[in-house]
């Protein structure tokens, strides 16, 4: 649960750089299940045309994945507090979010082949975590960048 009494001094970002694939999934679902429905109007003219129940199955689909985008892009992936990083899973984050204090993080370092942060919690780099940047933006990562070097260049 997240301790800060006033969100206007937290950096949010979420996984819209993810949905984007699920909404276009979920788009060409539901264009195939309208054209299914439409082409089986026409069975009584063609009787070798699909049962109209078969448009059920790619519009369920669509509306899980759709609610899945939605999700996505609402909510946070990343949330920069006063107090620290929140990092939050996708599935069940209240009860299997972290947090990482400002504290802890020693140093911090992007990858320059993949879209991955690491933050250091020793001066030796034996210990931390990997962050996945691909859920963020590529506009926003330079952002998320910049205000955890920043943040941590403050210690």
């Amino acid at each position: 649960m997240n301790a800060l009494q006033h969100p206007q001094q937290e950096l949010r970002f979420t996984r819209a750089a993810q949905a984007v694939a699920f909404w276009l999934l979920a788009a060409v679902l539901a264009a195939s299940s309208i054209i299914l429905f439409a082409c089986a109007c026409y069975r009584g003219v063609h009787p070798e045309l699909p049962h109209p129940m078969w448009a059920l199955p790619p519009l369920i689909m669509a509306w899980l994945f759709a609610k899945l985008a939605m999700h996505m892009t609402r909510h946070a992936y990343l949330i920069l507090t006063p107090l620290g990083l929140e990092v939050m899973p996708l599935f069940r984050p209240h009860s299997r979010m972290r947090v990482i204090y400002w504290q802890q993080i020693e140093a911090m370092e992007k990858d320059p082949v993949r879209p991955c942060l690491t933050l250091h919690f020793d001066a030796d780099k034996t210990s931390g975590v990997h962050l996945s940047l691909r859920p963020i933006p590529k506009c926003k990562r330079e952002l998320l960048i910049r205000a955890l070097s920043e943040r941590t260049a403050k210690k």
